[in-house]
């Protein structure tokens, strides 16, 4: 039977739901991919766990997470982490589910490229190092025999890279619009469909654990931007950068402009867009309004939405699905899964 290990790095709550979820798949790939995958090693910042013969639940559930390291097992160690650790380990997949950096993609960066250097695969859920250089990381792998697989890192649930990449391989895309923030469109939709103020809608997100506990990332637009860049290049070969992206959030927005819209059957959406004219990219996040039937504007709370118009195919709409630590790592296991078909 094939083997494929794997290591997690990035063992905060996306991690640990991804190791917990792999393993209670460990029967279906072996059954369906006749395939015995094995999770070697979990890591955080300053410490990791590492067993060549296979980590089981036992070991995984007692394990916390205290200041960037993993501690609950006795052979928790500092040096079972790091970009050489990843080279040395032996795996042949890097699931990598760490601290969004947008400077220089931070430790992410380092694993994957030591990991794509090293010819493994590399599934990733964070999304700093692919916003500042996915060429690059793509290149790496081409040239190691890897494969490079985001899915978790542009919007999850929602299957927006599989759609570009698959679904709509060789056609000609005109526009791409979408809601890739939960978070934000959870706030929107509770002041608009309730009268929540700003910071009162912001309050129940976090309070609900939607939001985080500073939620400017998500309402400032930067979420969207780092996914609508990371599709740019990842889907169209684009080349552009976040600085690149015009973005606006909905930090600003006032009762007296939500009392107006409705008023004028209009519902306000934060968005990420790509329009393709003359061989160029133009990138924009901001406030768009829709009207009371347009698809868009019918999907609420914290689903989100991509809306694409090509050429052959016409307009493709989809939309729904959960933006929880869940539904994150479910979407690195549709990754693994699409690594284990190719056999």
């Amino acid at each position: 039977m094939r083997e494929i290990k794997i290591v997690i790095t990035g063992f905060g709550t996306v991690g640990y739901r991804t190791a917990k979820l792999l393993l209670e798949r460990a029967e279906r790939y072996r059954s369906l991919y006749q395939t015995n995958v094995r999770l070697i090693a979990v890591c955080g910042s300053t410490s990791g766990l590492y067993d060549p013969d296979g980590l089981n639940w036992d070991r995984l559930q007692p394990l916390t997470k205290q200041a960037g390291g993993v501690s609950g097992d006795p052979a928790a160690a500092s040096q079972f982490t790091g970009a050489s650790f990843v080279a040395a380990a032996g795996a042949d997949v890097l699931i990598e589910a760490g601290p969004t950096n947008l400077q220089d993609g931070g430790a992410a960066a380092r694993y994957m490229r030591a990991a794509l250097q090293g010819g493994m695969h590399v599934i990733a859920l964070s999304k700093g190092a692919l916003v500042t250089d996915y060429p690059g990381l793509s290149r790496l792998a081409a040239e190691h025999g890897g494969v490079l697989k985001i899915s978790g890192a542009t919007a999850a649930a929602l299957p927006t890279i599989d759609l570009l990449q698959y679904n709509l391989a060789g056609c000609r895309v005109h526009e791409l619009t979408g809601i890739f923030t939960g978070t934000a469109n959870y706030i929107l939709s509770r002041m608009v469909g309730e009268g929540a103020e700003l910071g009162e809608a912001v309050s129940d997100a976090q309070r609900k654990g939607i939001a985080e506990p500073d939620p400017r990332y998500d309402i400032d637009g930067w979420d969207t931007a780092c996914k609508l860049t990371i599709l740019a290049n990842a889907g169209f070969q684009a080349n552009i950068r976040l600085s690149q992206v015009e973005r606006s959030g909905i930090g600003q927005i006032t009762p007296e402009q939500i009392k107006q819209w409705r008023e004028s059957g209009v519902v306000p959406k934060l968005t990420g867009r790509l329009r393709f004219a003359d061989d160029k990219v133009q990138a924009e996040v901001g406030l768009s309004l829709y009207p009371l039937d347009h698809p868009l504007a019918r999907v609420n709370g914290t689903k989100k939405a991509i809306l694409v118009k090509t050429e052959e195919m016409g307009e493709l709409f989809v939309a729904g699905g959960k933006s929880d630590p869940g539904a994150a790592a479910a979407a690195a296991l549709k990754d693994l899964e699409h690594l284990l078909q190719r056999r």
